[in-house]
């Protein structure tokens, strides 16, 4: 196998760290899944613990875990003082088509840029990001996926949860390393010629491209972001902290900290406690991400015409229009009709959500193929009655004879993200992950 790529810009944009020596290693989830695409998925249990939680590295791969340094805005406000202060990239491979995938950790240990953190991840932060990314997966979302979590026996103390409380290692798959704020470090520091060599990488690796114009990369970022915005909604997904450190140049959502799925379609829904002026709402989080891209593009400047980067950027509004009806459609299971008609519909959808609170995943497993299965009362009300003349129109995308949809939606709301841990913590009974798991992934193959 080729080297991997990261170590062309390694010696600007990472730095070489140690892994924790954890107390132990007890290993609670792998996915095999995600493992055969890298040809892991034969591993022993003690392998895979020897690599994803000792991080011994994989043959010919990374020599030793990198460290990323970057920079970005936090809730708008610019932080020149992060990194990867609990993770690092353990290895990067190829899947059966031939691109590169990375494995990055979650608390893994203190690295230069921990500032005054443990370096350390909860059990339970472990398990809400398994149930996040499997849920985003099933639902279409270009997501990193929870590759393995092994508990770490050390004790932690958090000031937003019960402590102490038990640790974690994380590790997590997704094709990009590469944060908006690598740049924004970049552009930062004034490292022109870095600039252009972080530019010319992410082309090549992530989009396959000899370009080295950092137009054309603004212009994949710009339709990735889009796309991973209207996602969202249609997903009922509310990120939490979308900051420019937090925003992936391949558009894959990543680090799941304060994450909700919204019960009821509310704009005004807020995932993160601390996110006071609600700032990553539910409905604000296509303008907080092409907010995000900005800032990449602001951080190219020097290496492009400004004006070429304008026009991408202004590009945003309508592939997210666009997206959105792809993704609402999709959910819905049914066939476009033309670009103006659909909107309409989406409206309409938005409008009887809102107006109903009827909740989302009941709503698009209801009306799954453009057809109400089941109950009509939640539906009479009058928020549903422009909806219900406009899907009239519309045919069915998918068959509904899979098992799934003889049963009750699948959701992943707080109370049984808490219902789930509640037996992990006390009585170590992890039957009820695993079972969500399953069911989620039963979904998901039900909506393909």
């Amino acid at each position: 196998m080729s080297p991997p790529p990261i170590l062309e810009v390694a010696d600007f944009l990472a730095d070489p760290v140690v892994a924790a020596d954890f107390p132990r290693t007890i290993l609670r989830f792998r996915n095999d899944s995600a493992a055969s695409e890298i040809g892991l998925q034969d591993l022993s249990d003690e392998d895979w613990i020897r690599h994803f939680g000792r991080f011994k590295p994989l043959p010919d791969n990374l020599p030793e875990p990198l460290a990323l340094r970057y920079h970005g805005h936090q809730f708008r406000v610019y932080n020149p003082d992060i990194g990867d202060g609990r993770g690092f990239l353990f290895a990067q491979l190829k899947d059966q088509s031939g691109r590169w995938l990375d494995l990055g950790t979650k608390g893994s240990g203190q690295t230069p840029y921990s500032r005054f953190g443990d370096g350390r991840l909860t059990l339970k932060g472990g398990v809400r990001e398994i149930l996040a990314t499997e849920m985003l997966q099933a639902l279409g979302v270009n997501t990193s996926r929870t590759f393995s979590l092994i508990e770490t026996g050390e004790e932690l103390h958090r000031g937003d949860e019960p402590s102490p409380t038990r640790s974690a290692v994380m590790v997590r798959m997704s094709h990009g390393h590469i944060r908006i704020g690598c740049f924004q470090r970049l552009a930062y520091l004034k490292l022109d010629d870095e600039l252009k060599r972080l530019t010319d990488y992410a082309l090549r690796t992530y989009f396959g491209s000899a370009s080295s114009d950092p137009v054309e990369l603004v212009r994949h970022v710009v339709a990735g972001t889009a796309r991973l915005a209207a996602s969202y909604m249609a997903a009922g997904f509310v990120h939490g902290v979308l900051n420019s450190d937090n925003i992936n140049v391949t558009a894959e959502s990543f680090d799941y900290g304060p994450w909700r799925f919204a019960p009821v379609f509310d704009p005004n829904f807020t995932a993160a406690y601390f996110d006071h002026a609600g700032l990553y709402a539910f409905g604000r989080q296509a303008e907080a991400i092409q907010w995000d891209v900005v800032q990449l593009a602001g951080a190219l400047r020097t290496l492009a015409d400004v004006d070429a980067l304008i026009a991408e950027l202004d590009r945003f509004p309508e592939l997210y229009r666009q997206a959105l009806v792809e993704r609402f459609l999709w959910r819905l299971g049914v066939h476009p009709r033309g670009l103006d008609e659909d909107i309409r519909l989406v409206a309409a959808i938005e409008q009887a959500l809102i107006g109903s609170q009827i909740p989302i995943d009941h709503f698009f497993f209801d009306w799954a193929g453009g057809n109400l299965r089941g109950d009509d009362t939640p539906y009479a009300h009058e928020a549903f009655s422009d909806f219900r003349t406009r899907i009239a129109h519309y045919r069915p995308a998918r068959a509904l004879d899979h098992p799934y949809w003889a049963g009750d939606p699948c959701s992943m709301h707080i109370e049984e993200v808490e219902a789930i841990w509640s037996p992990i913590a006390e009585r170590d009974d992890w039957s009820a992950l695993y079972a969500k798991v399953e069911r989620i992934r039963n979904m998901g193959a039900a909506l393909q």
